[in-house]
């Protein structure tokens, strides 16, 4: 078989490295595709994964549109040439081409329908398959959706996949048992994020100053760091963030998804912007689970009281009560990747 897969963004390629790999062992052809981003090259180089680059990312919402045209075309172009069967990813642009040749659609997709309006109206409708966590089932109108019980964050941090490198420890200068503490600051520069914000500059400031006396702070970001955060910088390849994640003692930010891979990893995990709330994944991993905490900018306060609450805890007693949760967990969710593979190599089923 055929099979193509698009990258769009750095956690992508986390998402389907191990399907990839395995759809090569099993005999198929793995076309994949990506825009033109650093960090998204470096981490498909790191992993040996062969790849096309469609062209750079617009800035502004409307020359975000216009490129989007000409990374249809290009994709549109690779897949006649290289006889596509199936193609797969989380991108807008693979339903799209779909519909203008003989390959079919598989799309993988954890957001809720109201924060990404532009994908509910030009790419779902187009899709064979969009395979979609079950916390999503009362917030997803496609009718092509088709459920599983996991995230995009255990395709490649269940324990089937990941087990923590302590080399990771080694190349941060951290000591084995150390507290240290991560803190991960966004862009918001996604077409879903316009008007939307996480932790202001001078919250950040007062996150610091009370995580100070307790351990070690790496702060991981999208945005340039002023010379104040700069000694902070986490020292690490970005190959190495889920190791260190897994070996720390909290996580916070404004990242939805590094906060969900916080929380499957059994690391305490507070997210403060202003998406809290209204996304069925980070709500079901919070309600059912107990695993990371969402609050708004204008609860801030009430982020910090509950950061000095765990802060006040004995470390070994909170990590053991964290890997309980995690546990029940994984005792309720699949493989992902596994899912993955068997839906994409039997995709002549799909209607």
């Amino acid at each position: 078989m055929n099979i193509l897969v698009d990258i769009g963004h750095p956690a992508h390629v986390h998402l389907m490295k191990y399907a990839i790999k395995e759809l090569q062992a099993h005999g198929h052809t793995v076309t994949v595709t990506t825009k033109d981003i650093p960090i998204v090259r470096h981490l498909l180089d790191h992993y040996g994964i062969q790849y096309i680059v469609l062209g750079h990312k617009g800035k502004s919402l409307h020359s975000k549109m216009l490129r989007q045209i000409l990374f249809d075309l290009k994709l549109w172009r690779i897949a006649v040439a290289n006889h596509i069967d199936v193609a797969t990813g989380t991108s807008m642009t693979i339903p799209i081409v779909s519909r203008f040749c003989r390959m079919k659609s598989v799309n993988m997709d954890d957001d809720d329908d109201d924060v990404q309006p532009l994908s509910v109206k030009y790419s779902h409708p187009f899709s064979n398959a969009r395979l979609t966590p079950a916390a999503l089932k009362e917030h997803r109108r496609s009718k092509h959706a088709v459920f599983y019980n996991g995230t995009h964050e255990l395709a490649y941090l269940h324990p089937n996949r990941f087990a923590p490198d302590p080399a990771a420890l080694q190349h941060a200068n951290i000591t084995t048992g150390e507290r240290f503490f991560i803190l991960r600051l966004v862009a918001f520069n996604a077409y879903h994020d316009t008007g939307e914000n996480g932790i202001s500059p001078e919250n950040q400031r007062r996150l610091i100053e009370l995580l100070k006396p307790h351990g070690r702070i790496l702060i991981t970001s999208e945005k340039p760091l002023t010379s104040e955060f700069e000694p902070y910088r986490l020292p690490v390849p970005p190959e190495e963030i889920h190791s260190l994640m897994a070996y720390s003692s909290l996580f916070l930010g404004d990242s939805q998804t590094m906060t969900s891979e916080a929380a499957v990893l059994g690391v305490p995990a507070l997210k403060c912007n202003t998406f809290a709330g209204r996304l069925s994944v980070p709500n079901m991993l919070e309600q059912r689970y107990g695993l990371c905490y969402a609050y708004l900018p204008s609860q801030f306060d009430e982020m910090y009281h509950h950061i000095e609450q765990l802060l006040a805890r004995n470390p070994d007693e909170l990590k053991k009560e964290w890997q309980a949760k995690r546990k029940r967990m994984l005792n309720e969710m699949i493989d992902p990747t596994e899912f993955f593979v068997n839906f994409i190599e039997h995709y002549e089923s799909l209607s």
